[in-house]
């Protein structure tokens, strides 16, 4: 199936590892160029250098932390005219609301909404400039099941799913989609280590964590290149007529009770 994406320049911040390393090498496969944000230059490279070798990409690397305004200013600068943005940095400390800090609230926050909210809108009066443009939120479905457990990325994820929301309601009017992704459990690297720390905890051997996601739909995390493949998608021009909504890659996870 051709996606109509050869040729398009992508943004995909977070985009060194996880599902944003495996959205960027999705959209590599697809002919795109690529532009990769993270804060470690190190893994930046590392996956700049991997894509250009599978798939002749050209990758340009852009390191530094979105969490400072100065940092998302310069990174919409230099990426002021591509055609995707893929917001996925974000990763928000875990923990209840008893156990998590002012600072772990700041954190959280910072990076996965008030950085995604001004990156956005940077690129967004661009696209709107332009008349054209697709920018994709990678949220996560604790926005839709709410996780005590998981108490800053809930009310991160429930914001930016409004945001995405709202702002793909009015955006069409500019020639602009704006939708989001919502991957349920996934086994990145960060996934594992959080099952890895909880299997510690109830049973005292960190390598039963396998054992904690047999609840799960299909008896696994989905993969990585499973949400990939749908941001892939939500950006092409085959959902070209897809905006302000929501697309959910958890296995219907989000509609079944307590799991771990």
């Amino acid at each position: 199936m051709d996606l109509g994406l050869r040729g398009k320049s992508v943004l995909v911040t977070g985009g060194s590892r996880g599902i944003g390393r495996a959205a960027a090498e999705a959209f590599a496969a697809a002919g795109c160029a690529l532009h990769l944000a993270a804060r470690s230059a190190e893994d930046l490279q590392h996956a700049a250098d991997d894509l250009r070798s599978r798939h002749q990409a050209q990758v340009t690397t852009h390191p530094g932390d979105l969490r400072k305004l100065d940092g998302v200013m310069t990174l919409a600068k230099a990426c002021h005219d591509v055609d995707i943005l893929v917001n996925n940095a974000g990763a928000t400390p875990t923990g209840p609301i008893e156990n998590v800090t002012d600072a772990d609230w700041r954190e959280g926050l910072d990076l996965k909404v008030i950085a995604t909210v001004n990156l956005t809108r940077e690129l967004y009066m661009a696209m709107c400039a332009r008349r054209s443009g697709v920018i994709v939120n990678v949220i996560g479905n604790c926005g839709e099941r709410p996780d005590p457990e998981i108490i800053i990325g809930t009310i991160a994820n429930t914001g930016l799913m409004g945001f995405t929301r709202a702002l793909g309601a009015v955006s069409p009017d500019h020639g602009v989609r704006v939708l989001g992704v919502n991957p349920g459990p996934t086994a990145t690297e960060r996934l594992v280590h959080l099952m890895q720390r909880k299997a510690e905890d109830r049973t005292g051997d960190p390598e039963t964590w396998c054992e904690l996601v047999k609840p799960l739909p299909f008896g696994r995390a989905a993969e990585p290149k499973e949400v990939a493949d749908m941001i892939v998608f939500a950006a092409s021009d085959r959902a070209s007529f897809v905006s302000g909504t929501i697309l959910t890659v958890d296995g219907g996870v989000a509609w079944r009770g307590k799991l771990f």
